[in-house]
This record gives C-alpha cells, structure tokens and sequence, in this order.
C-alpha cells in the first residue's frame, strides 16, 4: 500500500476540511426542512411550558417552520431529557433545559444519559432568582431576625419545596448549612401546593422563584425577606440580597435550550443567534422585568460553561445535604 507525499496528503485533508464546510454551511442554509419540536420536561401549563411556547413562537416567525412542543414529564424530568438526547442531531430536536436538570445530574444516582457530555447547549434564556418569603403575620421581617427566631425554635419552623431535590429544597438547606439553623422540610408536589400552604399558614418559609412569587408578594400574601441573587431584583427594588445577611449565599436559576451532541455547529449558531434575537426584543424584556428574570444572551460555549459549572456546584450542596435520587 503506498501513501501519499505530504504535499498530497495536505492536498486531500484540506478539500476534506471544504466538503465539512460547505457541508454544514448547506444544513444551515435549509434548516429547519420540517417542523422541530421543543421537548419539556414538565407538564403543560408550567413557567417552563411557557417559556419554551415563547421561544416556539419566535423561532418559527424568524425561521419560517413550526416548532411544537411536546410535554413529556416522568422521572424528575430525565425521562424527555432521555427521549431528546436520543433524537436524531439534526436540529429538529431541541430540549428545554433549566437548573432542575443540573441538580438531576448532581443527585441522580442512575441516569442513562451525561447531561454534560450529552447535550450541546445552544443559548441560555434567563437567570431568576429565587426569594425568601413568609407569611405576612411570621414573626421575623428580616433574615437575621429569621436567623434568631429559628435559632430559639430549633425543628420547629417548617420550610417547603417543590419536591425533594428541586432548587427550593437544596436553597433551603444551603441556608441551613450557612446559617446553622434546623428547619424542617416539608416536600410538595409542586411550588403551587406549598405556596398555597405558606399562604394558608401551614408552613412557615420558602424559597420560591420569582416568577410565581413576586405577584403573591406585590398583593400582599406573602413578605420577602431576601433575594438570592448577587444583587438586588429590580422587580423587588427594595428587598436585599441573602449575601448581606448570609456571606457566600448566591443562588440563580436559568433556563435555555439544547439539541443532541452531534448537531452541526451551524445548526446550533442559527439557533443561538435567532434566540438571543428574541431576547433582545422590547416585549419579551419588559415582560421578564415584570417577572423579576434577566435576559441572558449568551453564546453556546459560555452555556456549556454555565450548565458544567451548575452541575458541580448542586453536587456539593447535595452530597452535603445527603439528598439522594433514584
């Protein structure tokens, strides 16, 4: 068998280097050829539901396909995380993501699927915080007297979640783990059921996101004691930030989207920059202001970084915690 001269060699892997190129240069130039559907992991109706028929819309006007989405809830959310992970990478795809798939990677003990290694993130939507609230009559209206009092009741102040290992759970037992405080964790179904309770006055704290909690604040229902992010919600001007009280207490949630490992980088470019485009519109930021959400437009590397470094993060508040998933 004879081998090329290096001059051939060279010769051959550049017009290989051409073919890829203008290979992918055509995947963008047609795509999308077909509707893409948009998998969520969470049941119609949800903030995530309507986030990703937002986006749906915005896609299909810039790019002239349908793009539907599909609800498939099951498993924590693994189960349609599995299902899109396993499509065809071809941009026809496209997961919705969010932090509980981060904190799923950190507390799942068995999962078919490497949310790092598996997923290409295209762009991020937002980043929101979460909120402190308590019922208006609770004793303490700021997060030291919080401290104090649950200090002085030790197991006797009550805080729910949205389901054990959702982000309201594990910002429940940061703030215990910083703090050193014992407050009890009382799981629901959903953040609907547990602030329906707080509100009612079975239980006593949560951590809730701000798009579900800043109306419920605003009316009156419930009172913010801090935000979790660095700095202050410019949809709650005047509630401080957990880090003032609690040094090294900074939580955010995100959402975005993603498409299989494998998808063209032209695909994934097209669809970062059409997504960012939406985010830049008037409409979309003045209705994420509302919600206390900040728009995030970032590029697919910079999202890679954010989901890897999420993941590493919730595994070390979860393995101290001792939060454990099957």
């Amino acid at each position: 068998m004879k081998f090329p001269h290096r001059r051939q060699f060279l010769h051959l892997a550049a017009g290989g280097a051409v073919l890829v190129a203008s290979s992918q240069a055509g995947w963008a130039q047609t795509y999308p050829n077909r509707p893409v559907r948009i998998v969520v992991t969470f049941p119609a109706g949800g903030s995530n539901d309507i986030h990703a028929r937002i986006f749906g819309q915005i896609l299909q006007e810039q790019l002239g396909q349908p793009f539907i989405v599909e609800n498939k809830p099951g498993g924590g959310g693994n189960v349609g995380t599995a299902e899109a992970m396993r499509a065809a990478p071809d941009g026809h795809t496209i997961l919705y993501m969010s932090t509980s798939l981060a904190i799923n990677a950190a507390a799942y003990q068995k999962l078919t699927f490497n949310l790092v290694q598996d997923i290409a993130p295209v762009s991020a939507l937002y980043r929101a915080n979460y909120v402190m609230v308590v019922h208006p009559s609770f004793p303490a209206k700021t997060v030291p007297e919080f401290i104090r009092y649950a200090k002085a009741n030790p197991g006797k102040i009550n805080f729910g979640s949205q389901g054990i290992g959702a982000t309201g759970h594990l910002a429940g037992e940061m703030f215990k783990q910083l703090t050193g405080t014992d407050l009890f964790h009382v799981p629901y179904r959903g953040q609907p059921q547990a602030l329906n309770d707080l509100i009612g006055g079975q239980i006593h704290v949560q951590f809730a996101d701000s798009t579900t909690s800043i109306p419920l604040i605003k009316d009156g229902k419930l009172r913010a004691l801090a935000v979790t992010s660095g700095a202050r919600s410019m949809a709650l001007p005047d509630v401080p930030i957990m880090a003032e009280s609690v040094p090294g207490f900074e939580l955010f949630s995100w959402a975005g989207m993603g498409v299989p490992k494998g998808t063209p980088t032209t695909i994934v470019n097209v669809l970062n920059s059409k997504i960012n485009a939406g985010l830049a519109r008037a409409e979309v930021r003045s209705k994420y202001a509302d919600l206390g959400l900040d728009p995030y437009p970032i590029s697919p590397a910079q999202f890679a970084k954010l989901v890897a470094e999420d993941v590493t993060r919730w595994r070390g508040v979860v393995h101290a915690a001792g939060v454990k998933l099957d």
